[in-house]
């Protein structure tokens, strides 16, 4: 059985073979972070026929099920990558879109410290530094 069959039966979903060809297309570049459109490219440049509106469903399954993370960086457009459990924050280089992962302590640190500061416990967070080369 393939990795993408055993994960998708790990997530509860049925294998379908729109959802192990997306769900391939997502892992082809783990670090990516597709739109709906960018994995329906991808599938017609490998020769599958999948619509469009499976992308867009089966990503929301994807999602529903926690195999992949959605983020709406500037431009109102959601992008995907693949949930792999680890948390990191993103920067988005706004002259071309280049989403570069980061993780740091000294932020991580500050974010709970401030939380506590107003009587609260941090349970979530999402950081995104929107960035330009000098």
């Amino acid at each position: 059985m393939s990795d993408q069959n055993v994960e998708l039966r790990k997530a509860g979903l049925k294998v379908t073979l729109p959802r192990v060809k997306i769900l391939s297309i997502l892992e082809s570049d783990p670090d990516a972070h597709m739109s709906a459109e960018d994995v329906y490219r991808a599938l017609i440049e490998a020769g599958e026929d999948v619509g469009l509106a499976t992308v867009y469903r089966v990503l929301t399954q994807f999602e529903s099920a926690g195999l992949v993370t959605r983020h709406n960086f500037d431009g109102g457009h959601s992008v995907f990558e693949l949930a792999r459990g680890e948390h990191h924050d993103h920067m988005v280089n706004v002259d071309d879109g280049t989403v570069i992962e980061f993780t740091n302590t000294q932020i991580e640190r500050l974010q709970h410290e401030i939380a506590e500061q107003h009587g609260f416990d941090l349970v979530d967070h999402s950081l995104v530094l929107y960035v330009r080369k000098k």
